[in-house]
């Protein structure tokens, strides 16, 4: 089936005018008979209640990721047999011709729990590098749907989040990972399995390089379970010494046994040592685990599409994470002469984030600042595992019974400092201050909250960005 001559005579509801909607709705105006775009709280749209849709008129329903599954207009829509959509999807059926090819820019599709922005990243930066238009789109950048349909793109690199991929059935992507899978937006999807489910399309019919997480037992069973293009390479990533097929790490060297890097498959070639990516290592030396497994499956994937490898670890080792990742913020000198550094890791959003954030740090060396909006998640074992590290912990969040249960579960020898939840706007404030009184030389105070932001913040960046400044200050104020 022809799906532009499709919608070109087409109606298409888009439902919520975030991000995706506008730019769907943009990118629509010109190439479908018509758009009707329904949202309760924005002015611009055409109706302002779901309960005004002539249903009778509707060929196609974009529905933004805020909706889940479950939501009566999306059900609505499904009992009458219309086609519920993502942006991805649309975007996918729209996509240009490239002006150096004359065929539709090849994507690159990212997703996981975590790390799906980083890889997303580093890829783009490996094959710009290589003299590619290959911007970093989705999730990040800009919105995939007018993405699509520049013809001057010669790569997409597609950052996909469960959300968009729950309401996409057409991707075939030229390259694909799946970086990990943790307990996560389970209330939108309605449990593990279908959360993974809906991770596991970027797996379908991939052409050219699989990518997969070969330390997690749930991501390696998707990847072998997939149906792919002939042809297709399948290339699982490890943080320990690879096995054939893999890449990984071997005493300190990044280690390629698939041939993706152009040795023969079973054979060890040794790319580079990880002590040459500073933005993989804490100033001591001491290796960000979840940063390099991150450049190991964006490297597997540039290098899948058939970038060169020289330019590609070039690009890797230039590269700099973006903001709220494991980025240090301020430093004081204390008057002993000891420092204190802060650390922002706001995109630490969930349990598996943060402990991938809180292990890459010394023993007793961490005041954890934690806490928000808890999506139902629980954090026991996330406290069992790293006690070791922490020092101590600031709880903020107006959702702070589950943390302070998993500290009173599982570590009830460290002490914590509960932040009121009024006035909300000093929260980061009084929180630095509270975190700043546990700090000794060598401590890092480490903002990787597990939880969501929307609590008491606008988003996850204005979270790190207020605890930078608070940082800054308190930096200025106690520090010589």
């Amino acid at each position: 089936m022809d799906n532009v001559k499709d919608l070109s005579a087409m109606t298409v509801l888009v439902a919520g005018l975030g991000i995706s909607g506008r730019s769907v709705a943009e990118v629509l105006r010109d190439r479908a008979a018509r758009v009707v775009t329904v949202d309760e709280g924005k002015p611009e749209a055409d109706l302002h209640s779901f309960d005004d849709i002539d249903w009778d008129d509707v060929d196609m329903v974009m529905t933004s990721p805020v909706f889940n599954p479950r939501t009566p207009f999306i059900l609505e829509a499904q009992r009458r047999g219309i086609p519920v959509v993502s942006e991805v999807e649309i975007a996918w059926m729209l996509r240009a011709d490239t002006a150096r090819t004359g065929a539709p820019a090849p994507w690159i599709g990212i997703t996981g729990t975590n790390g799906k922005t980083s890889t997303t990243e580093m890829t783009s930066a490996m094959l710009c590098a290589c003299g590619l238009n290959a911007p970093a789109v989705g999730n990040i950048g800009k919105a995939v749907s007018h993405a699509a349909v520049e013809a001057d793109n010669d790569v997409l690199c597609v950052e996909l989040s469960s959300f968009q991929l729950h309401f996409t059935d057409s991707l075939e992507l030229d390259c694909a990972a799946i970086t990990n899978i943790a307990d996560d937006h389970l209330d939108w999807h309605g449990g593990i399995d279908n959360y993974a489910a809906d991770k596991s399309k970027v797996f379908r019919g991939v052409k050219k390089a699989l990518v997969y997480n070969a330390d997690d037992a749930r991501v390696s069973a998707l990847a072998a379970a997939a149906t792919t293009a002939e042809g297709c390479r399948r290339i699982g990533f490890t943080l320990k010494a690879p096995v054939a097929g893999q890449i990984g790490v071997d005493d300190g060297w990044i280690v390629d046994m698939s041939g993706v890097a152009g040795g023969e498959p079973g054979q060890a070639t040794r790319l580079a040592k990880v002590s040459e990516f500073a933005h993989l290592c804490e100033p001591d030396g001491t290796v960000y685990p979840h940063l390099l497994a991150d450049a190991l499956t964006a490297l597997a994937l540039a290098l899948g599409l058939g970038a060169d490898l020289g330019k590609s670890l070039d690009a890797l080792r230039a590269f700099a994470p973006g903001g709220h990742r494991i980025q240090t913020v301020a430093k004081a000198t204390l008057a002993d002469g000891g420092t204190v550094r802060f650390v922002d890791d706001s995109k630490a959003t969930n349990a598996h984030a943060a402990r991938a954030s809180l292990s890459s740090f010394a023993p007793k060396s961490v005041i954890w600042v934690a806490g928000g909006l808890a999506k139902g998640s629980r954090f026991e074992q996330l406290v069992a595992d790293q006690a070791h590290t922490i020092k101590a912990a600031v709880i903020i969040g107006v959702d702070q019974r589950p943390m302070l249960d998993a500290f009173a579960a599982s570590a009830p020898d460290i002490p914590i400092t509960v932040i009121a939840t009024e006035p909300r706007e000093t929260v980061m404030e009084r929180a630095v201050d509270a975190a700043g009184a546990y700090a000794a030389d060598g401590d890092v105070v480490l903002m990787a909250p597990a939880c969501a932001s929307m609590d008491q913040f606008v988003s996850y960046a204005d979270r790190g960005n207020q605890f930078a400044r608070e940082a800054t200050r308190w930096a200025g104020r106690h520090g010589r």
